[in-house]
């Protein structure tokens, strides 16, 4: 439970485990994964199950119920231990539940952490789902879960998504990298505006408000996924995540994934002291320190690569995309013989191909980096300010 002076909110899981809802007998389908749990860290299917709602199969996302398969790696389907029910992958050799899937379901229930960044593809399964229950007539129910990098709005972070360009699985439809919403909104967002009209019903976090983050309701991070282990992880994530289309390591292989970028031919020092004498223009209370780290997976493998570890002494003014996108350009600038950018092969993707450009959401962003570095600042601001997205998104918000 949270300590002092902490506070007390209660999840959608949390809310509804507290209820007798007339459908807790039907044949339900439930979408999840390990990191969804009740505020006493109780799986959520567990919890669900020992309630006596009639859970009868399992969905889950990338990187399997279990959260630890490898990132972009395909999961195949498979029985929960912990429950013995039948799990099919969302993430093998179909990314949405068939109507055969379906053909035996009264209703889906979707319950998983979201980490508030748009190419992490927990988001896209549920637009998924949302449109396959919509086909299917099967009535849609989220338990909803607070952003862990905030609501806060005036936060919010693009480029939004060239849905006619850049349309992938780490990004479908338009929206900015860092949305401030929960799924539950963005799913009551793309339910009505994109059409699909599911029966969809969204059962809300007790006392979230927008400006909390993570760490102002828990002391104890659940990992998302093998690179999301801990919260500083998820905060840099949407910006560190850019790292993915170069041939710096994110700190993938590492025990400080997307907090670290480095390779063997990196001048730490010179790239921690240009980027502490910019970011103020940028995004606040973000420090650099030059380290040397060795990852066992990933990028450099087994090699000793000097690097830099970014801090954020206060996440509420910190601009994770713009700081992302700032330490790639000064890597870019002071090492002109050893950057590139690269592909990045996944399950979705397997060419690995356009890469940058599927998680800026817009063309030609290679070109945005060639601005020379004084005016790349400038470019930085257009880039991640965002006009109506809030306005947008206005309707569909649940929480103050």
């Amino acid at each position: 439970m949270p300590g002092p002076f902490m506070h007390n909110i209660l999840f959608g899981i949390d809310v509804l485990l507290a209820q007798e809802p007339p459908w807790k007998s039907k044949r339900i389908a439930l979408v999840t994964n390990h990191a969804a749990t009740t505020q006493q860290f109780i799986p959520s299917r567990l919890a669900l199950k020992q309630q006596g709602f009639n859970i009868v199969k399992l969905f889950s996302p990338e990187h399997g119920l279990d959260t630890t398969g490898a990132d972009g790696h395909a999961m195949d389907n498979g029985i929960d231990p912990q429950t013995t029910l039948p799990v099919t992958s969302l993430y093998g050799d179909k990314l949405a539940p068939s109507p055969s899937d379906l053909a035996d379901i009264d209703l889906v229930l979707f319950d998983i952490p979201d980490i508030g960044s748009r190419f992490y593809t927990y988001l896209w399964t549920l637009s998924y789902v949302l449109e396959a229950c919509a086909t299917c007539s099967i009535p849609f129910i989220i338990t909803d879960r607070p952003n862990p990098l905030s609501g806060n709005l005036t936060l919010a972070e693009g480029p939004l998504l060239d849905e006619a360009h850049c349309s992938s699985f780490i990004g479908r439809w338009s929206i900015p990298v860092r949305h401030s919403c929960t799924l539950g909104e963005l799913a009551r967002y793309f339910n009505r505006s994109r059409g699909i009209n599911c029966q969809l019903e969204v059962i809300p976090c007790v006392d979230w408000h927008r400006n909390l983050y993570y760490t102002d309701w828990s002391h104890s991070f659940v990992p998302l996924s093998p690179a999301i282990p801990a919260f500083e992880s998820a905060l840099l994530y949407p910006g560190l995540c850019f790292l993915e289309a170069t041939n710096c390591s994110e700190g993938r292989g590492t025990a400080v994934p997307f907090r670290v970028a480095g390779a063997p031919w990196l001048l730490a020092n010179d790239t921690a002291r240009l980027f502490n004498t910019l970011v103020p223009a940028l995004s606040g209370h973000v420090y650099a320190r030059p380290i040397v780290f060795t990852p066992v997976e990933g990028k450099y493998a087994g090699k000793p690569c000097n690097g830099v570890m970014l801090h954020v002494a206060d996440p509420s003014s910190f601009l994770p995309v713009a700081t992302g996108w700032l330490l790639v350009k000064i890597i870019k600038t002071l090492h002109p013989a050893n950057f590139q950018w690269s592909p990045y092969p996944t399950h979705v993707n397997p060419t690995g191909t356009k890469h940058l450009d599927l998680l800026s959401g817009i063309s030609d962003t290679e070109m945005l980096f060639e601005t020379a570095l004084p005016d790349f600042i400038d470019v930085i601001k257009q880039q991640v300010t965002l006009s109506d997205w809030s306005m947008r998104i206005q309707p569909y918000l649940m929480y103050t």
